[in-house]
């Protein structure tokens, strides 16, 4: 089948191109993402999920086919199972394109999916993930939105860096509201191709 959807971040298109191509500064965007490996083209991951009282970890991989800085476009292919429930694999396009100083990000998925998630409708599939997408966009503003700039400045102490925090699950219920998406849950793991799709370039 295939999906489209939209995200818009509220930054010129260079910011927000030069923000996807960093990993580590655009990782915690994608709700429950977490990178695991980048070698050349390839990468590898996962995404933690929580329906209700139950957690699972779900693990994607995938190979970019596509960087194109001139046209702001990305293409790869990318897949993601668990052990009980099924696969799903998935050919993903995203083009950016800016108007009036805010990016929009248009993506196109050509998802295939087998096991149980297979009798899902499309219409639901293509709701959950354009609700990730919009967690994702949201965060991913604040993360190049221009840091304020204090009235008088303060110099403090220079002080240890925490260790960034564990990486939450995302919580189906949250965005779909349905314990039917407990035969979905496959399917998260496609949704960490967003997250992806910025992870070529610093690693490379």
């Amino acid at each position: 089948m295939q999906l489209e959807h939209r995200f818009t971040v509220d930054a010129p298109v260079d910011i927000v191109w030069q923000a996807l191509l960093d990993p580590e500064r655009v990782a915690p965007c994608m709700p429950g993402a977490t990178l695991t490996s980048v070698e050349g083209s390839a990468f590898t991951g996962s995404v933690k999920v929580k329906l209700g009282p139950v957690s699972l970890l779900y693990k994607g991989k995938g190979e970019f086919t596509e960087t194109d800085e001139a046209s702001r476009t990305i293409k790869i292919k990318a897949s993601g199972k668990d052990a009980r429930s099924g696969t799903a694999s998935a050919a993903v396009t995203v083009v950016l394109s800016e108007k009036d100083g805010q990016t929009t990000g248009a993506v196109t998925t050509d998802l295939t999916i087998t096991g149980k998630p297979a009798q899902l409708g499309r219409g639901m599939i293509a709701d959950v993930g354009g609700k990730i997408l919009d967690t994702f966009a949201r965060t991913l503003a604040e993360l190049v939105a221009p840091p304020a700039t204090p009235a008088t400045p303060v110099s403090e102490p220079l002080r240890a860096v925490p260790p960034p925090p564990e990486t939450e699950a995302i919580d189906l219920l949250e965005y779909a509201g349905s314990p039917v998406l407990k035969r979905a849950l496959p399917l998260i793991a496609v949704a960490l191709v967003v997250l992806f799709l910025i992870a070529r370039r610093r690693r490379k």
